[in-house]
């Protein structure tokens, strides 16, 4: 009886060890949203019965996401609280950086005085567009040992400082485009007295160093992406008057022209946000934040369909696959898993 007793027991121990471990990063995540189709294009990106899983939430107003290949990880702005968070699958949300943005010794008088938008040189190093310190700039530290330490990029075009640099791209001869809108300053708007510039900009600055003006025609310019092959330049503007999306042809000297609207979301004023940060697909498809979540374009600016979410959305970002999209929304931070 013993014997029989013992040699249960030792097969009951192997059973249990055949068994699969259970992976303990996996977590079930609250959804939100729904797709609303509008072309059948639109099955080639996302089911339409996907949702987007809250991966992390309890901020003020997150910001520029930015996928880190090398270290497995999204980094993203809380641009009221001066503050970068990392996010990775094992740990949740992290402080990353603190201060981000602004690094006066005297309190700020802005609302949002952190960075805004995130991306990588082409050494992979960390560059910010940073609302209180009224500059693109570089981080000096390895991205794995964070430092609030700051190279400046371009602070001032014309002997004037800018006003708040908001989303930023490079092109593939690392030239770095951004845009100025006022949301940094105090009042947020062309009134401030701290304004310096007449316009909203957006710049570009040479691989020399130089700080040249693209445009300024744009009232709010915001988010900014080059469309495959950097022939098109595209720009939101977060002008409640005027929410469009614009596009403008590259030419062959570096200079722009023909600046049109890409689309307009004229009669969308009753859903949350505006024209924001967006980023474009190896196919050229436009993951586009604006009224009422994430507007999906082709690249010859046809709507495909929608993410659409109870929130505002501000920006996004893209995994290296294309597969999965990282959505900055509000207080929350969103992912969502295409085809």
């Amino acid at each position: 009886m013993k014997k029989n007793l013992f040699l249960f027991c030792c097969m009951a121990v192997m059973a249990c060890n055949d068994q699969p471990k259970q992976n303990t990063t996996d977590v079930k995540y609250k959804t939100t949203g729904s797709v609303e189709k509008l072309d059948p294009a639109l099955d080639a990106i996302i089911d339409t019965a996907a949702k987007a899983e809250i991966i992390a939430e309890g901020f003020e107003w997150s910001e520029g996401p930015l996928w880190i290949e090398k270290h497995n990880m999204l980094l993203f702005s809380d641009v009221p609280t001066n503050t970068i968070y990392k996010w990775t699958e094992e740990k949740g949300k992290e402080v990353y950086l603190k201060p981000s943005g602004y690094t006066g010794e005297t309190p700020s008088e802005s609302r949002e005085p952190g960075s805004n938008g995130l991306t990588l040189d082409k050494n992979g190093n960390l560059v910010l567009c940073q609302h209180g310190n009224r500059q693109m700039a570089r981080m000096d530290a390895p991205l794995d040992k964070p430092e609030a330490k700051y190279i400046t990029i371009a602070g001032t075009y014309n002997g004037k400082r800018f006003s708040s640099p908001n989303d930023a791209v490079y092109n593939s001869q690392g030239e770095l485009f951004f845009t100025d809108p006022p949301y940094g300053l105090g009042t947020q708007d062309d009134t401030d007295p701290k304004k310096e510039t007449p316009f909203n900009g957006v710049y570009k600055v040479t691989v020399a160093g130089e700080t040249v003006l693209v445009t300024d025609s744009i009232t709010r310019p915001n988010g900014i992406a080059f469309l495959p092959g950097e022939k098109t330049l595209l720009v939101a503007s977060s002008d409640g008057a005027k929410p469009n999306w614009y596009a403008f042809d590259v030419n062959d000297h570096g200079t722009f022209s023909n600046g049109g609207i890409f689309y307009s979301a004229i009669g969308s004023s009753g859903e949350k946000g505006l024209p924001d940060g967006f980023k474009v697909d190896k196919q050229g498809n436009v993951f586009a934040t604006g009224p009422g979540g994430i507007w999906i374009f082709n690249k010859e600016g046809k709507l495909l369909g929608k993410y659409k979410v109870p929130e505002a959305t501000s920006n996004c970002a893209l995994s290296p696959d294309e597969r999965t999209l990282y959505i900055t929304n509000d207080m929350y931070l969103l992912r969502l898993k295409m085809r």
